[in-house]
């Protein structure tokens, strides 16, 4: 049997349609062309931008006892997650970003990239607080590495600006981790302070109320003033028991018209006079049934002794209270949180940004991907239909 000979003409030829066209079209107007302005934008346009990186943690250094040292169990620094996460926070909040601007014209510094040339990524001032609020965070980078270390990456149009930005916000984060330092010993040591406080005014009370007693006795010393009376009293009765023998003695073998007796006599009802009036300064009374006088001396003595007490009572809660309340700053001063750079901030030479060709790749591949997925599903539908 022959072979039939195959006919080339029978095969039709593949015409363009119009949905071809399309395609090819749609492909230059969504891939091309974006891939065109944005290359032409990136090296024309866009403003280069450099940065400059500060790297630092917040440390907490406790400082033990001399014997703990000795020991060496004493933990000289760590790092606080929390404190990191504060840090984190606060690089990103208005506070800081109205403190730069302030420092420095954040808005002057951001549109040296000419917002009329660079309108994507120059500032456009002014610009109210939220605007410059965003734009802060796409030119100041903050990196946490989980491990309590803050890596910092601020961009500007000069290298001397960024390198400027990174300084301050070094400064004014270490600024705030001293003011939370200084809060946390504050509320550390309140407790102990208000102690302290009621203490010396109790004392000061105490010591005042005693000296008003005095001012108003004129005695110093009850106790003091007793026992002085009370030798010179037993000086006196020993003077008249001496003057009363020798009376007695003086009348058992002289008649009643001897002058020794009168003298004798006279001397006795000095003495006599002398102790009453001694035990009248003492309020003793001047008799053993008048014990008014007794009475108010001892209401006195009383008294003295009962301020006395308070003033001791007083003296002695000042010094505990002192004494918690050194406690008490010494145990805040062993933590002392302090901000602590290991990288300080650059000053870079040449532009980082903008990553020309990382962002047309992007641009390259975000369009073809749209193209695709636009043209494969007109497919679908016009398979469906």
């Amino acid at each position: 049997m022959a072979d039939t000979p195959l006919n080339l003409n029978a095969v039709p030829r593949s015409k363009m349609r119009a949905r071809h066209w399309l395609v090819i079209f749609s492909f230059f107007f969504a891939v091309v062309a974006p891939t065109a302005v944005a290359w032409w934008y990136l090296w024309e346009r866009a403003s280069p931008r450099y940065v400059s990186t500060v790297g630092f943690s917040v440390r907490t250094e406790e400082v033990g006892s001399a014997i703990e040292m000795l020991g060496g169990i004493a933990e000289l620094s760590g790092s606080s997650g929390s404190d990191t996460e504060i840090l984190y926070n606060f690089i990103q909040s208005q506070e800081l970003v109205s403190q730069v601007q302030k420092d420095l014209d954040l808005r002057g510094i951001w549109a040296k990239g000419d917002p009329d040339r660079d309108p994507i990524f120059a500032y456009h001032p002014p610009g109210s607080i939220e605007d410059l609020v965003q734009y802060w965070r796409r030119m100041v980078k903050v990196y946490n590495d989980g491990n309590g270390l803050l890596e910092l990456h601020v961009q500007a149009f000069t290298p001397e600006d960024a390198h400027a930005i990174a300084q301050m916000i070094y400064e004014d984060s270490s600024e705030m981790i001293n003011r939370l330092s200084a809060i946390a010993r504050e509320d550390a040591t309140k407790y102990a302070r208000e102690e302290l406080d009621q203490a010396v005014i109790r004392l000061k009370e105490a010591r005042e109320t005693l000296t008003r007693f005095r001012n108003r006795t004129q005695i110093v010393d009850p106790s003091a003033s007793v026992q002085s009376q009370m030798g010179l009293l037993s000086s006196l009765q020993l003077q008249l028991a001496e003057t009363l023998i020798d009376l007695d003695l003086i009348k058992l073998t002289a008649s009643g018209q001897d002058p020794r007796v009168a003298q004798l006599e006279r001397r006795v009802s000095v003495i006599e006079d002398r102790m009453r009036q001694e035990r009248e300064k003492l309020g003793f009374g001047s008799g053993l049934g008048d014990n008014e006088g007794s009475n108010a001396f001892a209401d006195l003595v009383g008294e003295f002794e009962r301020l006395s007490v308070d003033r001791q009572f007083a003296e002695q809660s000042y010094t505990a209270a002192l004494a918690a309340y050194d406690a008490a700053t010494a145990e805040a001063r062993r933590q002392s949180r302090y901000l602590a750079a290991h990288v300080r901030p650059t000053l870079a030479e040449s532009p980082e940004h903008p990553q020309r060709y990382k962002l047309l790749g992007l641009v390259v591949l975000f369009s073809f991907l749209i193209w695709a997925i636009l043209v494969l599903a007109g497919y679908a539908l016009r398979d469906r239909s």
